[in-house]
């Protein structure tokens, strides 16, 4: 199930997507003790993970009950300012002082094959079921209509692995290796929602949702869970020329 959301501003897409985070983790403890969820590098989740640490709204929750992942990471050290890790640790790890065995992150500072082969063990070890299924995943989308490290033209888009959860992704135009969650794994999840701001995606937003189904050149289409739901939220300046709106 799809739905698409469109709030006046960035601010408001924050706090409904902490409604979301808060709500659908406090269920998740409640019927299981424990809620999974990977979360997204990039601008954009920022500002939630710094109201999610600082609001008393998260209070309700019990946060040694929650396990957090990354849907994708750089290949560069757990300290450097492009990991999504540190991002997300600064932000809200470090303030809510989550339990260093609460968190599973990519070992960026390794060979990308060794550590998307590692990462993808230690997410079967812990869920223990195939195909491993997160109660939550967010996801960004690139004005390029790239999510996670999920890019236009790259081998993870041209041909999905299956049966395959964590992969090194390399992207020609950026010169780079990534480690990204596969499109089969993310399409297992409970629920993903995409966070998307601003005028500058408004465009590929119109192409990825109401265009032609080209997933190769607009990776975000990829994102259909199996059997979960996908929420998009958006402020109005990204969503302005959806049909929806």
């Amino acid at each position: 199930m799809k739905t698409i959301q469109i709030f006046p501003t960035v601010e408001d897409v924050i706090l409904q997507s902490a409604d979301v985070f808060i709500k659908t983790a406090a269920n998740a403890i409640q019927q299981k003790d424990v809620f999974s969820v990977a979360l997204s590098g990039g601008s954009t989740p920022q500002p939630l993970y710094t109201y999610l640490a600082e609001n008393p709204a998260g209070d309700i929750l019990d946060w040694n009950k929650i396990h957090f992942f990354w849907g994708d990471e750089r290949p560069v050290p757990l300290d450097h300012p492009d990991s999504n890790f540190r991002q997300a640790n600064h932000a809200l790890l470090q303030p809510l002082h989550i339990p260093p065995e609460n968190i599973h992150r990519i070992q960026g500072e390794l060979d990308p094959s060794t550590a998307a082969m590692n990462y993808q063990q230690e997410i079967l070890n812990w869920f223990e079921e195939t195909p491993p299924c997160f109660d939550l995943i967010l996801l960004g989308m690139g004005s390029d209509g790239h999510t996670a490290s999920l890019f236009p033209g790259t081998a993870a888009v041209i041909n999905p692995p299956k049966n395959n959860w964590v992969i090194p992704n390399f992207v020609p135009h950026l010169s780079t290796w990534r480690i990204s969650f596969t499109p089969e794994l993310i399409n297992a999840a409970a629920q993903v929602i995409f966070l998307v701001t601003g005028q500058s995606k408004a465009e590929m937003l119109l192409t990825v949702l109401e265009g032609e189904y080209l997933p190769e050149r607009y990776p975000s289409q990829l994102i259909k869970p199996a059997n979960g739901s996908l929420i998009w939220i958006l402020d109005q300046a990204a969503g302005d020329l959806l049909a929806t709106n």
